[in-house]
Order: structure tokens, then sequence, then C-alpha cells
């Protein structure tokens, strides 16, 4: 009955937006758990928005700080096909000829040594190579890629006539090389007929995942051992950040004068800000499902408050009968189902952050919670709280003080 008594006003008078909060504030607290199960569904709604958007703009920060940590000025050079379908090939000086241009900073070749394959053991049928390739690769191919060591070091140019392999990361894992020494023994591996000593494993590369699947030789004893060519299978490029349009539009001719038109230029950099951008197809899936959400909690919202209506028609007859107008009864459930709404849309929007921050963590990416996400959570709420009261709140206006009292 307190609710009755500190809202009650004369006919002649307004409800003023604290007795409404007030009013509205007594009646949710009557109701905890039908409120909180209420509040539930918009929640959950809300959270699933906010954890959209924020795990998918942390994962475009993330792979933007990525790439500007990694370069957007990496370019590769790859033979083509002939007119006739088949495999064409880069000549021996395409590396060289490129290294000339002036923007070009750097480039090194990768060349498939097909002859080859890398097991841990002999014994290990040479089919069974688990996916690993075996490459010849130039001394300067790290440098080019903006790459590191995770473990020992890169093949130079004074060792790559030796028997010598680096291991991409994925490679590493595939063959069980966690460690490049066990008893004090250098680890190696088998290459058809011969052992190779594992220099290094290489961090993760996410501009070349080609290479993290590969295992590395230098030129000198690929040739010696497997017959490899020059022929580059992939030119690496590193452009001048201000000019790489320039040599990108120059590459083709430069690497195989002859037939440029077999020669295909691309830029790893635009395959990550692809993957970013095919996020936002999947960000709109999501956001419908919380769509979805939110539109069941907000049938349930309105439910409840037409079965508060049903039960509340006494104290709704006796406030009209101490001087409530319709509009002062409207108003009072209407609030009741904002401040319902909002309260799921709060701590929805808690859930969201602390999702996104979660994710983000394991991930390694950088935490973003879009400003957005929040205020559109609170935006959402308040109109779904609205929508939700309006025919609870109509349903209470239209009682007659009379026949609501009847109900006592």
């Amino acid at each position: 009955m307190i609710a009755l008594s500190a809202s009650a006003a004369p006919a002649h008078r307004r409800l003023l937006a604290g007795d409404v909060l007030r009013v509205a504030g007594i009646g949710l607290r009557t109701r905890r758990l039908r409120v909180a199960l209420s509040a539930l569904g918009v929640a959950i709604g809300i959270a699933s928005m906010v954890a959209v958007l924020g795990i998918s703009d942390s994962s475009k920060a993330g792979l933007l700080a990525e790439l500007n940590t990694l370069g957007t000025n990496l370019l590769t050079v790859m033979p083509g096909q002939t007119f006739l379908g088949q495999a064409a090939e880069l000549p021996e000086a395409a590396t060289r000829s490129v290294r000339n241009l002036s923007s070009v900073r750097s480039a090194a070749a990768v060349t498939t040594v097909s002859a080859a394959s890398v097991r841990r053991s002999p014994y290990i049928e040479a089919a069974e190579d688990s996916g690993i390739a075996v490459d010849a690769a130039d001394p300067g191919l790290l440098a080019t890629l903006g790459g590191r060591i995770q473990q020992g070091r890169f093949i130079s140019a004074a060792d790559e006539r030796y028997p010598l392999v680096v291991l991409g990361t994925v490679a590493a894992e595939r063959l069980g090389v966690y460690t490049l020494t066990i008893d004090r023994r250098p680890v190696q591996v088998y290459l058809d007929g011969t052992w190779f000593t594992v220099a290094g494993v290489l961090a993760p590369l996410p501009l070349a995942p080609e290479i993290e699947r590969a295992a590395l030789i230098g030129y000198s004893v690929a040739h010696r051992l497997f017959g490899t060519s020059h022929h580059a299978s992939t030119l690496y490029v590193r452009a001048d950040p201000e000019r790489v349009p320039a040599a990108a539009s120059l590459l083709a001719a430069t690497a195989d004068p002859q037939n440029p038109e077999q020669t295909q230029v691309s830029r790893p950099s635009d395959a990550l800000q692809a993957r970013a951008d095919a996020q936002s197809t999947l960000t709109a899936v999501f956001l419908a499902l919380g769509a979805v959400a939110l539109l069941v909690g907000g049938v349930g919202i309105a439910n409840v408050m037409v079965i508060s209506v049903i039960e509340r028609r006494p104290e709704i007859g006796l406030r009209r009968a101490l001087g409530a107008r319709a509009v002062h009864i409207a108003v009072q459930f209407l609030g009741e189902s904002v401040l319902l709404s909002l309260l799921g849309g709060a701590a929805g929007i808690a859930l969201g952050a602390a999702a996104t921050a979660g994710y983000a963590a394991t991930q390694g990416w950088i935490v973003v919670v879009p400003v957005l996400s929040v205020a559109g959570g609170v935006a959402v709420a308040l109109v779904l709280g609205a929508l939700a009261g309006l025919y609870p709140a109509a349903r209470a206006a239209r009682l007659a003080p009379a026949a609501a009292l009847r109900s006592v």
C-alpha cells in the first residue's frame, strides 16, 4: 500500500518522473523472481549483440595491428600458365631483375623441391609427408618476409651448401620438433636419403602461411642433392611502402620480360583484409540471432506485464478512486516495463563486454567494446520496454475504477 499512497495524486497534478521511477521500482521489487526471469531474455539478446560486435571489432583491431606490424608492402610473384594451359616458369634471373627496381627494397626466391619429402625417420613411408613441402630458399627470405626465428637461426649464405633445414611453425609441430637438441645432440630430420640438422624453427608468418608448412633448405644443397634449379616457385618482394602500386605494376614485366602475361602478382595483406571484411557477414548473422532473442525477451516482458495488470486490478481501482487519472496508470505500467527492460539491457551489456574481453584475451587481441554497441544496447532496451509495455499500460488505463474495485 506504500506504492499507492506515494504515487496517488489529485487529478489536476502531473505524475513526476521521480514518482514514476519510485512506483515502477516498488512494483518490480515486489516480484523479484518474475522480474529476473523476464529480464533474462533481454539480457541474453543484448549480451549476444554486444559480444558479437565487440569480438568482431576486436578481431579487426587485431588484424589491423598485425598488418601494421607485418606491413602491407609485401608482394608475391608466381608463375602462371602458358597459352596452352601448361605450368609456366619464371626465369632464373627473375630475382636479380626484380631487386634492381627502384621501388623494391628486397626480394627473395623460394623454389619447391618436388623430388624430396621430409620425415622424422627413414622407416616412415615417403608418402607420409604430413603435408610438409620442401623448399629451397634464399638466405634473405626471412628479412624480406619480416619474420622472426622462434628457435635457433635461419640459413645464411655461408652455410646454405650444408644439410641444414629450417622448419615453419606448422611443419615443426607435425614433425614433433619442439626443441633443437636432445641430450645435447642436434635434432635431425630425414630428407630422402640424407639427414638434415634442424637449424631453426620459424615463428608464425600470417602473410606467408605456406612457409609455415614448409621445410626450408639452401639452394646449393638442394641443387647438389636433388637437382633443384633457381627457377623461383614464389618470389617474395618487399616494396617501398610509398610506391607499392608502382612496384606491383612493374613486377610481371620485370620478372619475366618475354612472357609477362604468364606471371601472377598478388599482395598477401589483401587476404588478411578480405578476412576482416568477411567477418561482417558473420556478424550480421549473429546479430540477427541476437535480435530473435530480444524479440523473445520482449514478448516475455509483455506477458509478465499483462499478468501484473490482472493481478493488480484492486490497486488500479484504488488509485483511480483516490484521484489518479487513466494516463497516470498507463505511465506507471509503461514505466515498469521500460525499467524492467533497462535492467535486462544493463546486465546484457555487462555480460557482452565480459565475453568480449575474455575471448579477446584468449586470442591475444586488443579488447574493443564499441561505444555504438553500448549506446545501441541501451536504446534497444528502452524501445523494447516501451513497445512491450504499450498494450499492458493501455489495458490498465482502460479499467474503470468501479469494475476494478469489485475484484477486491
